[in-house]
């Protein structure tokens, strides 16, 4: 047991450092990162604090885009907040943390695929950020909330529509077809892969993409296409690396 509290410890001090919040209570934290699916936790699991994050996460995003966004339409703020808190976003933000590494989860949940484990990591996300708030209050979970999506929200592109959605009704509208999705490479490590995938389309040029889910790198490779076919505008500031 006493191994077990050291490890759990030391855990809780790495996701601490990663995330930039220390917890006055870190039994939040636990809580936050445990699926329901691991039997009998002490601390209970993250899904009432999911069902929290995500309107703190809402409001948070909305008051952003409100304040930033001063012409914007009714029509064109929904679409960007919609966006930013949609399951591909929190996933982007649980990958760029690699909270991953920290999701306390029961045997069966370990051999979901990795689509399925994607919506977990943005759950984790959305509980993250209710113990946040829970822990500190509105300003420290806005902080945390700033500190990872302001730059997604304000960003030129972040009216767009979901690219997948976005190819395939062009597909459809141009060529008749609909993309096809297939998996070319994976790499790394089994606890933090990395997916390259090419979409295809009968009639012009595939596209290739890569990131930690398939899905994710599903979107890369639309994305791609889209704006090679001038269909979007490239990205601002794309190529800065």
């Amino acid at each position: 047991m006493k191994r077990a509290a050291k490890k759990q410890t030391e855990v809780t001090a790495r996701v601490q450092e990663r995330i930039g919040h220390h917890f006055a209570n870190p039994e939040r934290l636990e809580r936050a990162l445990t699926h329901a699916s691991l039997r009998n936790p002490a601390g209970g699991n993250y899904e009432r604090l999911e069902f929290l994050g995500d309107r703190v996460l809402g409001l948070c995003v909305a008051e952003l885009l409100f304040s930033h966004f001063r012409e914007a339409s009714e029509g064109e703020l929904s679409v960007r907040l919609n966006q930013m808190v949609s399951a591909q976003t929190c996933g982007e933000v649980a990958d760029e943390l690699g909270l991953h590494e920290f999701i306390r989860t029961g045997s069966d949940v370990k051999k979901m695929t990795d689509s399925r484990m994607a919506n977990v990591r943005a759950d984790v996300v959305e509980s993250l950020i209710a113990a946040i708030y829970l822990d500190a209050g509105l300003e420290a979970a806005r902080s945390f909330i700033h500190t990872h999506w302001k730059k997604r929200a304000l960003a030129d592109d972040g009216a767009r529509r979901d690219a997948k959605t976005e190819l395939q009704e062009w597909a459809h509208a141009r060529f008749g077809v609909t993309p096809v999705y297939r998996v070319t490479e994976r790499t790394g490590p089994d606890h933090d892969p990395v997916f390259k995938v090419i979409v295809e389309i009968s009639g012009t040029k595939s596209e290739s993409g890569e990131s930690r889910s398939k899905r994710a790198a599903e979107q890369v490779a639309a994305t791609a296409l889209l704006e090679r076919e001038g269909v979007w505008q490239a990205s601002a500031g794309k190529d800065d690396d």
